[in-house]
C-alpha cells in the first residue's frame, strides 16, 4: 500500500503514551513520534514529551531516525559520541532507540527514545516499544 501524502498523526492517545513512558522509565528522556512523508522523503514530527527540539523535519537517510526511514529496523545506539550522521537533538543525549511502526507491511513512522545515560536500553524496552508500536500501527485508519 502506497500512502499518497504524509501520514502525520497526532491523536491525544500519541501524546499520553509519550508522557506515560517517559515517567515509567526514568532513563527514557525524550519520547516522540516521527512519520513518514514520502512525497518529500522526511519525516515529520508528530507528538513528543520532552525538551522542545528543532528537528521537526528529517530527510530520510540523515540521523538514526532518517536511517531507519531507509531500513525500516530497529536501531540502538549506546553511545552517540564518535557516531557519524548522529542528528543531536539535545546535547546531554548519550544514546539513542529507534523502533519503526508498520501498517500493513508499510513502514509508516517510528517511535524515537532519546537518554542521556549511555547505553540504558534493555530487552524488555525493545520489546515494550515494539508492542506500543503494533498497537499504536493497529489503531491508525489509512
Amino acid at each position: 500500500m502506497k500512502y499518497k501524502k504524509s501520514i502525520k498523526i497526532n491523536k491525544p492517545k500519541h501524546k499520553e503514551i509519550c508522557d506515560s513512558l517517559r515517567l515509567q522509565k526514568s532513563y527514557f528522556d525524550w519520547v516522540g513520534f516521527y512519520w513518514m512523508n514520502d512525497v518529500n522523503q522526511t519525516l515529520e514530527l508528530g507528538a513528543f514529551s520532552g525538551s522542545i527540539t528543532e528537528h521537526t523535519t528529517i530527510p530520510y537517510g540523515k540521523g538514526i531516525c532518517g536511517q531507519v526511514a531507509l531500513s525500516g529496523e530497529m536501531i540502538e545506539v549506546p553511545n552517540v559520541c564518535g557516531v557519524n550522521n548522529y542528528i543531536a537533538c539535545s546535547l546531554e543525549t548519550n544514546s539513542e532507540l529507534v523502533v519503526p511502526i508498520f501498517k500493513n507491511e508499510k513502514l509508516i513512522g517510528q517511535l524515537d527514545i532519546d537518554s542521556y545515560s549511555k547505553n540504558p536500553f534493555n530487552a524488555k524496552d525493545k520489546v515494550l516499544l515494539e508492542r506500543i508500536c503494533k498497537s499504536v500501527a493497529d489503531d491508525i485508519i489509512p
